[in-house]
């Protein structure tokens, strides 16, 4: 397959949604800065166990470690991508979404960085509506 990726958002969010699906213990994608802020956002709200980025040539790569139930249930129950390239989505502070009446996170690009709906409605800003994951 190959290619130019275009959205290497919505790559990295199906890739661990795949990972995850698989119950794979852990999932590599390219590394990328607002990657690591979305990585960080996954495992301060307990979706993933924690993420290193590891010096590669040609691009180094970001690896977020699952997490799972103690049965091996998923905690990651689902991703969707917003915003993409060709077509992006704001929100004001006032409009910001709630996934799963509060359950989820929605993670948005403010002017003060990535940060999740309800950081940005106390900050009182809005932003750019990268995915939501519940």
């Amino acid at each position: 397959m190959g290619g130019v990726i275009t959205d290497s958002i919505a790559d990295m969010l199906t890739r661990l949604r795949n990972a995850n699906a698989a119950r794979h213990d852990h999932v590599l994608v390219p590394l990328s800065r607002m990657k690591v802020e979305i990585a960080k956002i996954l495992k301060a709200e307990g979706f993933i166990a924690d993420y290193q980025v590891i010096e590669r040539k040609p691009q180094n790569q970001l690896r977020l470690q699952l997490r799972y139930g103690p049965k091996r249930q998923q905690v990651l129950t689902g991703v969707r991508r917003v915003s993409r390239p060709g077509l992006r989505i704001y929100a004001k502070r006032v409009s910001l979404p709630q996934v799963r009446r509060g359950l989820g996170v929605a993670i948005v690009s403010t002017s003060r960085g990535i940060m999740t709906d309800r950081e940005a409605r106390r900050h009182g800003v809005g932003g750019e509506v990268i995915c939501y994951v519940w």
